[in-house]
């Protein structure tokens, strides 16, 4: 076993995140184990452990690699009954345009964007 993989291991048993009254009945624990094997089976070095991390961290939230471009293939129409039309962008969830521009909904407020956008 590697020592990233033991110290994941250990981590997470003093977390509790492999009890079964810790949330979702121990699962977490198990699943980070298993992606941190993964990533340990790869044998990154630093640099490209690093490059690595960065690029899931993003994907795994749902979030782009490079920025969005606003070009309309980007989107999907959401309302097309209403009395303006509203898109949703399909690289980044919270991006958004209507009549007035883009925005991003952030914690139910909007922030404007321009493109080329990258979400942070």
């Amino acid at each position: 076993m590697s020592n990233l993989v033991e110290f994941a291991k250990k981590e997470l048993e003093l977390a509790g995140l492999f009890d079964k009254d810790s949330d979702y009945n121990g699962m977490i624990g198990g699943a980070v184990l298993k992606m941190v094997k993964d990533f340990a089976d790869e044998g990154h070095s630093g640099f490209s452990a690093a490059l690595t991390m960065q690029a899931f961290d993003r994907v795994a939230r749902f979030l782009p690699l490079t920025p969005l471009t606003g070009e309309d293939d980007e989107w999907m129409e959401l309302c097309k009954d209403g009395a303006q039309p509203l898109f949703q962008n399909k690289r980044c969830f919270s991006v958004f345009k209507d009549k007035t521009g883009a925005y991003r909904n952030i914690h139910g407020g909007r922030e404007i964007v321009t493109f080329p956008y990258m979400p942070k």
